[in-house]
């Protein structure tokens, strides 16, 4: 693995509204090669921060998203056996070199890469509690063995890691200590307004401030399964804008704000809105 002559900085993009600290912590985990561990709401951005660290830092971005079957193995290699088998009955002859069997996983091709990448592993948390486990050595020391072919796999440039959870479940302690944590907050109404002028710079700024006052209103509602998130505000945005919704439109009075739809995403928070609208309404 070659040396790294300079460390580079992340400093976000005109894109990708970062805190201070969020920039800080990107680069602790280069100066400490170590892999960056994001955890935050659903929809706050950890995903997208990726792909921005990637893009200022003008890597390549190799995505990795975990599902609830998802093996540590498939990010290093995968043997197909069966493919292998097939080939025997049919008697080609590529079936006697193995390595024509072994499916390069995207750890594997950040390992390989002649530059350093930006590797995403997304979602940890939904794997199964040993996944994490069984990634220690090789997230650690940058190396591994394909067994199949005995073939030592070692980095050339260490990758910058990003793992992103949606805190569904613990991770190990030994996984934790290898981490560079961070929690990303949900962000405050002059953070949040940034994040929309990034994404829709001429938006009137009537409109801008009453969808932000009935957001962070529907967020602080108590009992709601799920908040709605940045994500699902941008979307809100966006369906405003389009539609051509006013200030005055959205200062009218109703039970759910315009094109709830956007931000409540089951019945049971649908319900409690029109309960809580039927209660404080006058009769």
């Amino acid at each position: 693995m070659q040396p790294t002559h300079s460390t580079p900085r992340f400093d976000g993009t005109e894109h990708y509204i970062a805190t201070e600290d969020l920039k800080l912590a990107v680069n602790a985990a280069l100066q400490l090669q170590r892999p960056l561990l994001i955890k935050g709401e659903p929809g706050t951005g950890k995903t997208m921060l990726a792909q921005e660290v990637a893009q200022s830092l003008k890597r390549t971005l190799l995505q990795w998203p975990i599902k609830s079957t998802t093996k540590a193995q498939q990010g290093l290699y995968e043997y197909d056996a069966v493919s292998r088998l097939r080939d025997s009955q049919l008697g080609d002859a590529k079936v006697h070199h193995i390595a024509n069997y072994i499916k390069k996983g995207v750890l594997w091709q950040a390992f390989t890469a002649d530059e350093p990448c930006v590797v995403l592993i997304d979602e940890i948390d939904k794997a199964d509690i040993e996944f994490p486990n069984d990634l220690l050595r090789e997230l650690d020391q940058m190396e591994f063995l394909v067994y199949e072919t005995q073939e030592f796999v070692q980095a050339k440039h260490r990758p910058l890691v990003i793992i992103t959870s949606n805190n569904e479940k613990e991770l190990p302690d030994a996984f934790l200590r290898r981490c560079f944590f961070h929690y990303i907050n949900f962000p405050d109404a002059d953070t949040l307004k940034a994040i929309v002028l990034t994404h829709f710079p001429h938006i009137d700024q009537e409109l801008l401030a009453i969808a932000s006052q009935q957001f962070f209103q529907l967020r602080a509602i108590p009992g709601l399964k799920k908040k709605p998130s940045t994500s699902e505000f941008l979307d809100w945005i966006s369906l405003l804008m389009a539609s051509a919704f006013s200030a005055n439109d959205l200062s009218k009075p109703a039970h759910r704000p315009i094109m709830s739809g956007a931000l409540i995403k089951n019945e049971q928070d649908m319900l409690l809105l029109d309960r809580l609208f039927n209660i404080n309404s006058p009769q």
